[in-house]
């Protein structure tokens, strides 16, 4: 599973532009919010290539980040942040 930047956000107990700015300050993200370093950190991040036909424009072209499941716990701990505990599933007590 992936997420965005803003789901991941959502899951840290962050806001997108809090997320990103952290992500910056520690030279996680480029100014185009896209991984610095998309080699070295590539097991955790990644970029999505995007794109679509616009009748007036012709084809469009994006690039957005993703992060990846093993990722959410690598940028909790690049970035210093205590992860919300995973609640207990009590449906096997017996």
């Amino acid at each position: 599973m992936e997420r965005t930047l803003a789901q991941a956000a959502k899951h840290l107990g962050l806001t997108r532009p809090k997320l990103i700015g952290l992500m910056r300050e520690k030279g996680l993200l480029n100014e185009q919010n896209l991984p610095t370093y998309s080699t070295r950190d590539r097991e955790y991040l990644r970029i999505k290539d995007s794109n679509w036909y616009h009748d007036q424009l012709g084809m469009q072209y994006s690039q957005s980040t993703r992060i990846k499941q093993r990722g959410i716990r690598w940028l909790a701990k690049q970035l210093g942040l205590n992860l919300p505990e995973i609640p207990v599933d009590k449906r096997d007590v017996a």
